[in-house]
């Protein structure tokens, strides 16, 4: 049995006779396909949060960051570029599909119209995604094609993430403060209707209609606290004034409530529900942004209009304050917080910047640092701690000025010069959005304590800062039909600090 065949035993029993593998070289493409697809899969990918506090610019940042780069733009300070090495960029499909996109052709649209006009605020989160080729420095990066970061650009409201606050507040805790906020001096006016209101809540024997009707008011008063000349700040929470699918909802049904003064009855019904939707609120609201999209971010970028603050007054500075301690506690959550098992500490880098630098002299820019550093000092030692970096910076992502200068005998004066948004006062006259100004901002003062002490009192010229100008009209770039790269100050040197290090 054992000289038979392979050849007989496969005819005898049906057994397929084997034969020699055979292999097939890979073609060109399948080659150049795997390659295309490793080299995605290496390529990083930072994720830069952007938000900022009420009228601090942050659509205006996104949109001139995204355009100076597709343009190959004035970026002297931006290592990879003042080096040579930024090859392109390119926007990328959206990677996040439950995420709305950022409108970036539609505010650019804007500032591109004759007459130029801002783009629309944030009103919700939104993300783009950029493409960055560049020329390695590495040896290695450059042999394996390592040769693009990703950007993936979060914008989201400041409010939201200055609601971290409520995570480690009871709904008693949250009361007493909200109440604080609204009896303060330059609030009390605004709050009277929803304070009369809440006062004689027991007595609604409803306390469901009693919670939607103290909501609203309680909504009305936040609008017009943040529509107000002093409107900064630190107001929770920050979905009432921006709803979106969640308008109509219980989760936005509560409103605080001075616990000391009401009854046992009210303490059992209304007080009761109140604090449910409290929770609620925290629970299906506040922890799942902060923990599918904050903890999330690589880099964090917080802008904020310190000049608009100091103009309005000491209320305006305690309030924009008090804001940015809430805000820095979102980047070093305490040792006992819920958050400390899901941070990660994943931010390592935060730039805390100071728009509308183009409203003062250039000479007057290290001071507008200095004061926005002595803001925000309390809680800046929180990042640090964890090893995290914090910087200062005074920027102009759009700058819609230019310096001047005009003789006041023989003194020259710093001024800026631009176009004044149609309806704006300056010295009187009402502008048409057509005519240009020359204007005297002042000098801050050399001791950024003193400006927060004593706001407005150096700024001879404050009027300035009240100002709103038109940005300027970007003039189609040659040979591309788009529009070009928009005038900055120190975008570059903002950029360099995001997210140079991502570029080796």
């Amino acid at each position: 049995p054992c000289s038979r065949s392979a050849e007989s035993l496969g005819r005898g029993t049906g057994v397929v006779p084997l034969s020699r593998p055979t292999f097939e070289l890979p073609s060109r493409t399948s080659l150049r396909t795997a390659g295309q697809s490793l080299k995605e899969v290496f390529t990083p990918t930072v994720r830069l949060g952007v938000t900022g506090l009420s009228r601090a610019g942050k659509t205006v940042f996104i949109t001139a960051l995204v355009r100076n780069l597709m343009i190959g733009g004035r970026l002297p300070f931006f290592t990879p570029e003042a080096e040579g090495r930024l090859r392109d960029c390119i926007l990328e499909p959206q990677p996040d599909d439950a995420v709305p996109r950022f409108d970036y052709e539609s505010h650019l649209a804007r500032l591109a119209a004759d007459p130029p006009d801002w783009p629309e605020s944030t009103r919700r989160i939104s993300e783009l995604r950029l493409s960055l080729g560049f020329r390695p420095r590495d040896v290695i990066r450059r042999t394996l094609g390592l040769d693009r970061l990703h950007i993936d650009i979060v914008d989201y409201p400041g409010e939201w993430l200055i609601d971290l606050g409520l995570l480690e507040q009871t709904f008693a805790e949250w009361s007493r403060d909200a109440l604080r906020k609204a009896n303060a001096p330059h609030r009390a006016a605004l709050s009277a209707e929803w304070r009369a209101f809440a006062e004689q809540a027991s007595g609604v024997p409803d306390a469901e209609q009693a919670a939607i009707e103290g909501a609203r008011k309680f909504t009305a008063y936040l609008a017009a606290a943040k529509a107000s000349e002093h409107g900064v700040g630190c107001l929770t929470p920050g979905r009432f004034l921006m709803s979106g699918d969640l308008a109509g909802s219980p989760l936005l049904t509560f409103f605080p409530l001075d616990l000391a003064a009401l009854p046992e009855t009210a303490a059992t019904s209304l007080h009761r529900l109140l604090e449910k939707r409290f929770d609620s609120y925290k629970r299906e609201v506040v922890k799942p942004f902060f923990r599918n999209h904050f903890l999330k971010l690589d880099r964090q970028v917080v802008l904020i209009d310190v000049l608009g603050a100091l103009s309005r007054g000491p209320e305006s500075v305690s309030d924009l304050e008090e804001a940015l301690t809430s805000v820095l506690s979102a980047f070093r959550p305490g040792a006992n917080s819920w958050l400390s098992s899901l941070y990660g500490r994943r931010i390592d880098r935060v730039l805390f910047a100071a728009t509308k630098a183009d409203h003062i002299s250039r000479a007057s820019h290290d001071r507008l640092e200095a004061i926005l550093m002595a803001l925000t000092q309390r809680a800046v030692g929180r990042v640090t701690s964890a090893g995290g970096d914090v910087r200062v910076m005074a920027l102009a992502a759009l700058r819609a000025t230019r310096e001047a200068e005009v003789r006041r005998g023989a003194e020259p004066l710093p001024c800026i010069a631009g176009i004044p948004m149609p309806g704006e006062v300056v010295a009187g006259q009402v502008f048409d959005g057509k005519r240009e100004a020359v204007i005297f901002p002042g000098d801050l003062p050399s001791d950024p304590l003193a400006a927060l002490a004593h706001p407005g009192r150096e700024l001879s010229g404050s009027a300035a800062t009240f100002v709103r100008f038109r940005p300027p009209r970007l003039v189609p770039a040659l040979g591309f039909g788009e529009p070009a790269p928009t005038p900055h100050i120190r975008l570059d040197r903002a950029l360099d600090y995001l997210i140079g290090d991502w570029l080796p």
